[in-house]
């Protein structure tokens, strides 16, 4: 009988022993591990990487992955930027950085995007996964089967937010991949990532990614902490005919990985076309300097001009709002858009419904640069387009 209870004990204890080792920190994921990668949008080709398949913890670079199911949801019809999405008791409960919603209250699609692009609020995560999927753990499913499909091959979600969660993880060749994605599946719905303030509540929220006002052409994407991850960021940049994402684990502070995301991009634009790079460091100016479009002296001096440039000012799912969002865009900047013709294009995809893109055509390369950048200075979404066949005006609407 003390034999037996000799041997039970024995294998109590090391079941025991079994399970300490098993749960402590010493079995989890290193945390903070430095990685690092650079990416040619345009082709997918990395420019430079260390640790680029390390698993690492994500953090906030989660909800870019929630933001790309709102798109779809809303690309698909199953969701409207009007839509109210109800808070649940789970959704008010979530801890810092938070909107601060209640139980009970609802808030549109519209707001809970800029919520998650400038605040990072994890109650919006939450409140999203349930509208999407009933419940936050069937959303990570969701989410993590969405990372295979897109090739992100070492992701595991857990949550919508990015909150501490020792199965949440990922590597910096997944977030190139899922921020290629964002960029090329949704440019309408891209651009949001430049949002630079949010007001909701009576209360101004400023985008964490200071990347935008200090870096010539950032326009995105997304930063992440958690103190088991360090200080994380993708960012995305134009400049030319060139655009690079950077992405970054593990900084030591939102300085030093702002310094650090610096060089990536200056490192990836260098080896795409050393011209492009600039001094990056001055804010503001230098960004609206590259928008310029380059002095055609010969056109200067005959006085010549081609209007087979416009800019487009966003895309909805219906005609209407699209057609509201152009007129407005000029009345903001007459004397560079006065000359163009309102243009609403229909984008169709599949089975999908059509995308309606906001455009005004007919102006020149010139005026396409400078309204952009001071509509963007206006909180305005706009994006130079050049014409590949020359405007019926038969075809335009104002």
């Amino acid at each position: 009988m003390r034999r037996a209870l000799r041997s039970g004990f024995a294998r109590l204890s090391a079941a025991l022993v079994l399970a300490a080792v098993l749960l402590s920190p010493a079995a989890a994921p290193a945390a903070a591990k430095y990685a690092s990668l650079v990416m040619d949008v345009e082709t997918g080709r990395v420019l430079h990487s260390v640790n680029a398949d390390t698993r690492n913890y994500p953090a906030s670079l989660t909800k870019m992955m929630t933001l790309y199911m709102v798109f779809e949801a809303l690309d698909s019809g199953r969701l409207d930027l009007d839509d109210r999405l109800k808070v649940s008791a789970r959704a008010a409960r979530q801890p810092a950085s938070r909107l601060g919603l209640r139980r009970g209250q609802t808030i549109s699609v519209d707001d809970a995007i800029l919520a998650l692009v400038t605040k990072s609020a994890n109650d919006v995560a939450t409140v999203i996964a349930e509208a999407l999927s009933g419940s936050e753990r069937k959303f990570a499913l969701a989410m993590t089967a969405k990372a295979r499909k897109l090739g992100m091959t070492r992701t595991i979600f857990r949550n919508a937010s990015g909150l501490p969660h020792r199965g949440q993880l990922s590597t910096a060749r997944d977030m190139g991949t899922l921020a290629r994605a964002l960029i090329h599946d949704y440019p309408q719905y891209y651009r949001v990532f430049a949002t630079k303030t949010f007001r909701y509540g009576g209360l101004r929220h400023r985008n964490h990614n200071k990347l935008l006002g200090t870096y010539a052409g950032a326009d995105g994407i997304k930063t992440g902490y958690i103190r088991a991850s360090g200080f994380n960021l993708v960012a995305s940049a134009r400049r030319g005919d060139h655009r690079v994402i950077g992405v970054l684990f593990g900084g030591r502070s939102p300085k030093s990985r702002n310094r650090l995301m610096t060089r990536l991009l200056d490192k990836g634009f260098t080896r795409l076309d050393p011209t492009l790079v600039a001094d990056s460091k001055k804010p503001g100016k230098p960004k609206a300097k590259t928008r310029r479009a380059p002095k055609n002296t010969a056109k200067a001096k005959s006085g010549s001009r081609t209007n087979d440039w416009g800019i487009q000012v966003g895309a909805y799912h219906k005609r209407a709002p699209a057609y509201e969002i152009a007129r407005k865009a000029v009345a903001k900047a007459p004397k560079l858009l006065e000359d163009g013709v309102i243009k609403v294009v229909p984008l169709h995809k599949r089975n999908r419904k059509p995308v309606y893109r906001a455009r005004i055509l007919g102006i020149t390369k010139r005026q396409a640069y400078r309204a952009c950048a001071f509509l963007e200075e206006r909180n305005m979404s706009c994006m130079e387009l050049r014409m590949k066949k020359p405007l019926r005006v038969a075809d335009a609407r104002r």
